[in-house]
């Protein structure tokens, strides 16, 4: 049997393919999943690591850890986190060193990185370095953040979920 005779029995001649994919989609699990797929954004957490310690061996007041709470574009194409200027300097990240990156356009561009990055993606918490981009550029988190907090993009629900074989915490390979 053709899949238009098939689709046809099954739906009736009036509704018309599209709309059928379309009531398909929305209503799997309960969830609103869009037909196509498209970027993926999350909300992030960043904080001065070296702050956090402090407050956490008492020698800063623990209001005092400087933090933003930022969305971000999950970016598979990007290795390390990319934040523009005007955050890594709020948040008092010292810049050591520079790093030559590749754009997706082939380009090659220097820049700097800072370290003492602490980030949270919904409950999973990670310290890294990053990458400092030009003044109100998008953040961008990478493949480096996605392995160590054991997310994986989910295109159709336009989010990133832990792996379903380490729900509550990350799990890494060490071989």
């Amino acid at each position: 049997m053709r899949v238009g005779t098939c689709l046809r029995q099954e739906t009736g001649a009036g509704l018309p393919l599209r709309r059928l994919l379309q009531r398909l989609v929305d209503d799997r699990d309960g969830v609103a999943y869009a037909p196509w797929m498209g970027e993926i954004r999350v909300e992030v957490f960043f904080e001065n690591g070296r702050d956090r310690i402090l407050a956490q061996e008492g020698h800063l007041n623990p209001s005092s850890v400087r933090g933003i709470e930022v969305d971000a574009l999950v970016d598979t194409g990007a290795v390390m986190t990319l934040i523009p200027q005007e955050i890594v300097e709020r948040l008092g990240l010292a810049i050591d060193g520079r790093i030559i990156v590749a754009l997706a356009n082939d380009e090659k561009v220097e820049l700097d990185r800072a370290r003492n990055l602490s980030l949270r993606i919904g409950e999973r918490q990670m310290d890294t370095d990053c990458l400092v981009g030009p003044p109100t550029c998008e953040v961008l988190i990478g493949q480096l953040v996605l392995e160590r907090l054991d997310l994986v993009p989910d295109p159709l629900r336009r989010a990133v979920t832990p792996r379903p074989e380490s729900p509550y915490l990350p799990a890494l390979k060490l071989k």
